[in-house]
């Protein structure tokens, strides 16, 4: 009896605990690390790029967050950006390479999640909590990164928008797991509709964003270790307990990938769209699905 008990407790020996931590030794191109105090920061470390998320970025972050999921020992994660932003969404660059976009169209027919979708909604999984620090712009992927997030703290400066309808396409990074939870479907429907960049008090208030603070890392680094005095296992099953409240079934995001693949492959509203973000002069065809 005590072996079933033990078993639905997901008892296991420290030994085949995540304690070699290979994901943190592991060598990422993209992305950085830093461990103090049983609080890791995970840097995205494409400034060049103002971190616009690669096929290699994301390889990397669901990697990473695989290790974490098995972790014992790590009590929170936070997530910023190097350099003047957050993350500026997709890298369009990377994402029309032709052997990315093949792999792209195979992610969105494929009947699992994503790795678009995975990369964002991942962090709802590790059993410990993950605080975003956003500042300059926090755009399209990046506001869906933000969102899969536990907790967001940000620059007063910071910039939010998901972006996603300005390229003629829709959000499908796990919108409808994260986002649904924190906003009323008409604002939702509103800042996904018209894709406008909004600033950090305003997404405070549409409680977008958890604080905004002139020093917003030092916020979040002030919120992990408040965390990481209470029980692990307390916090573990808070977050299981109220995720859960607001836990979804596969239906949404299968329309994200079904939606996403019918604006790509009808094409020619889509291509305005992307003609109409240097030029507002020029006008879309009617509308090609019923």
């Amino acid at each position: 009896m005590s072996s079933v008990f033990n078993k639905m407790l997901n008892k296991t020996d420290s030994s085949n605990s995540y304690s070699s931590n290979s994901y943190i030794n592991h060598t990422y191109q993209t992305i950085t690390l830093t461990e103090a105090n049983d609080i890791l920061t995970v840097t995205l470390n494409r400034p060049e790029k103002k971190n616009a998320m690669s096929f290699e970025m994301m390889k990397e972050l669901i990697h990473l967050a695989k290790g974490l999921k098995k972790d014992r020992h790590t009590r929170v994660v936070i997530l910023n950006g190097a350099g003047d932003t957050f993350c500026a969404g997709i890298d369009l660059g990377d994402l029309n390479d032709p052997k990315n976009a093949a792999m792209a169209m195979y992610e969105l027919v494929k009947p699992t999640q994503s790795i678009f979708q995975k990369v964002c909604l991942i962090w709802r999984e590790v059993p410990m909590p993950v605080i975003s620090v956003t500042h300059g712009y926090c755009i399209g992927a990046g506001m869906q990164l933000a969102l899969g997030c536990d907790f967001r703290i940000s620059a007063a400066e910071c910039q939010f928008s998901i972006m996603e309808a300005k390229w003629g396409l829709v959000p499908d990074m796990g919108l409808t797991q994260s986002a649904l939870h924190l906003l009323p479907v008409d604002t939702l429907k509103e800042l996904t509709m018209t894709a406008r960049l909004i600033s950090a008090d305003e997404a405070q208030q549409l409680h977008l964003v958890t604080h905004v603070d002139d020093e917003p890392y030092r916020r979040a680094q002030a919120l992990a270790e408040e965390i990481a005095t209470r029980s692990p296992d307390a916090v573990l099953a808070s977050k299981r307990v109220i995720n859960r409240m607001t836990q979804q079934g596969c239906g949404a995001l299968y329309q994200e990938k079904v939606w996403q693949l019918k604006l790509m492959a009808g094409g020619k509203n889509r291509k305005l769209a992307i003609k109409k973000a240097k030029d507002n002069s020029v006008q879309f065809l009617k509308r090609q699905f019923g």
